[in-house]
């Protein structure tokens, strides 16, 4: 007769969907930094730490589910919330350079989404592909109209748009299964408890082995 582990099975981040769009996120965000931040700037190391702190977070928060389904839970909400930070900084670049953030029934989102990039160098190949196709500037959403104030002043390169909101079409991909992640951590962690629940559960099942 089987009985439960005191410490289950946990760990095996790198297999989650979630953390494996969250690195290449946090890597598109290194490389765009580098690119189109001053490395100076506050925003630049802002940006970096909100991407890295929700790699980390869901690699910690996995790892911690060993011992405390509640750590796990915690920590996978503050990688949730770290990229949300991320997904403002960057929708805040293309607001305030009067670049459009696309919508989500955008083409391009979708044409992103079906590549399934697996590195930063696959996002930067479809971001150089989208621009030779002259895909940047279009569908621009009402309200973003550009200004008066802007419209005579050259246009600039399409690719720092296309490379953001590349970058925030992963942050919405990975904050979606982050958001799926958390409900199912949620829901394990009222059924089951936590590990002082676990451990009772474990006891019992000792004594009652021993009876038999």
């Amino acid at each position: 007769m089987s009985t439960e582990p005191l410490i289950p099975k946990h760990g095996g981040y790198r297999k989650l969907k979630s953390f494996q769009v969250a690195q290449l996120a946090y890597d598109v965000t290194v490389r765009f930094c580098d690119r189109y931040i001053g490395k100076r700037s506050r925003t630049h190391d802002q940006m970096v730490q909100a991407a890295l702190s929700g790699v980390q977070n869901i690699a910690e928060g996995s790892q911690a589910s060993g011992t405390s389904k509640k750590t796990e839970l915690k920590l996978t909400s503050v990688a949730r919330a770290s990229l949300e930070e991320l997904r403002l900084d960057y929708e805040d670049y293309l607001r305030q350079r009067d670049l459009p953030i696309w919508s989500r029934d955008d083409p391009r989102r979708l044409e992103l989404i079906d590549r399934r990039c697996a590195t930063v160098a696959d996002v930067a190949l479809w971001v150089r592909e989208a621009h030779d196709r002259g895909q940047g500037g279009q569908n621009r959403p009402a309200g973003q109209e550009q200004s008066s104030m802007t419209s005579n002043k050259p246009k600039m390169s399409t690719f720092p748009e296309l490379a953001a909101n590349a970058a925030l079409v992963l942050i919405t991909v990975a904050c979606s299964l982050l958001d799926r992640q958390i409900a199912v951590q949620a829901k394990a962690f009222e059924e089951e408890g936590g590990f002082t629940e676990r451990l009772y559960r474990v006891r019992s099942n000792n004594r009652r082995n021993k009876k038999d």
